[in-house]
């Protein structure tokens, strides 16, 4: 797998831990990619893996996304990601979260973890009562909660900052946004661009989703299904669900000026993001664009958690999704490589200062 070889950051991996605990099921993987800012924070995934491979694959390839989304967050945390090999539907458990709290706990703080796919505010209130490090918990045990609101403030502020790199302006009213995704987030940023006055075109896979912006928000147009979503003629594009939409295929049917949305993973390869250069579209870094709620569970972390405090935090995504986006144009290069060469610049110059010695 390469554990102990620069991946595409250069950067190799610090640590990779597994974990497995025979009576409960449990069986994890813990990959710490970067403490160059402090210790790896990054979500649990509870997912059925093929084969073990396939779950260590996952573990290294988040972890490493982790130290760049906290870095470009300006966060003081470096990049961890989990992964618990298993169908959280059938085996979930107390007993497993909380042997897996446990052996978190036995990493000493290197590694903060929250939710992620399969694991929810719920499940991480159980996994800290074995674990002082999580994140990522419900309101009533002292934790943040839901972290789709600052999510997707984080989305539309990006976008904002996206809009005045592209039309000189941040305004979005009159814009058309095309909404892929109205789950958690994606209502909430259907919320922002309603009430900024822009004219959204929204998407799902999930019926009750429709249901939803028929009762909540009738004046969103529906589109069928994404393709047709990406071919309306759109100012910007939102893609709020799956990963992978951005590829050779879409890029040349793909009719937008921008895209910045919150789902992960949005391009399927990293020459998409040159491809998109070429087309002349704007593409804002998922991993900038959605690092929202990791604010949230960072402040929430270092607690007690400010609501205000951490939304005035998000607020600074928009002069850095500037600062990229400039960088981006004045170097020629993609915006992906203009992110990446900013959170190298941070994680180098303030893990530099680890170094310094102190008496």
């Amino acid at each position: 797998m390469g554990i102990f070889d620069p991946r595409t950051s250069g950067r190799a991996h610090e640590e990779v831990v597994f974990f497995h605990d025979p009576e409960s099921g449990l069986r994890a993987i813990v990959a710490i990619h970067s403490t160059a800012l402090g210790p790896g924070l990054g979500g649990t995934r509870f997912f059925p893996y093929e084969k073990e491979e396939d779950a260590l694959r996952d573990a290294l390839r988040l972890s490493e996304g982790m130290s760049y989304k906290n870095a470009l967050a300006g966060l003081d945390l470096g990049g961890g990601k989990a992964v618990i090999w298993g169908d959280p539907v059938k085996d979930k458990s107390e007993a497993l979260l909380r042997a897996y709290g446990r052996f978190v706990q036995s990493l000493h703080g290197r590694y903060v973890t929250a939710c992620d796919v399969g694991t929810y505010v719920r499940d991480m209130d159980v996994v800290a009562r074995e674990c002082d490090y999580v994140t990522g918990r419900s309101e009533d045990h002292g934790g943040a909660g839901d972290s789709s609101v600052l999510t997707a403030f984080g989305v539309f502020t990006s976008m904002r900052a996206a809009a005045k790199h592209r039309y000189g302006s941040d305004d979005l009213a009159g814009k058309r946004v095309g909404v892929s995704g109205v789950g958690k987030v994606g209502r909430h940023l259907v919320g922002h661009l309603l009430e900024a006055g822009a004219e959204v075109l929204a998407t799902d896979i999930n019926p009750a989703a429709r249901k939803w912006a028929e009762e909540h928000a009738p004046s969103v147009t529906w589109v069928e299904d994404n393709e047709s979503l990406m071919a309306q003629g759109l100012h910007v594009y939102a893609p709020c669900a799956l990963g992978g939409v951005v590829n050779e295929r879409t890029v040349g049917t793909l009719k937008t000026d921008i895209i910045c949305g919150a789902a992960n993973n949005q391009l399927e390869d990293l020459s998409a993001a040159e491809r998109l250069t070429e087309a002349d579209i704007l593409y804002c870094p998922d991993y900038l664009v959605n690092s929202g709620g990791v604010v949230q569970v960072g402040d929430e972390y270092y607690g007690p958690f400010d609501f205000a405090r951490a939304k005035r935090r998000v607020s600074g995504l928009y002069d850095t999704a500037l600062s990229i986006l400039d960088r981006a144009e004045s170097e020629k290069v993609t915006t992906v490589a203009a992110a990446d060469a900013l959170a190298e610049e941070r994680m180098d110059a303030v893990g530099r200062l680890q170094r310094i010695r102190i008496y």
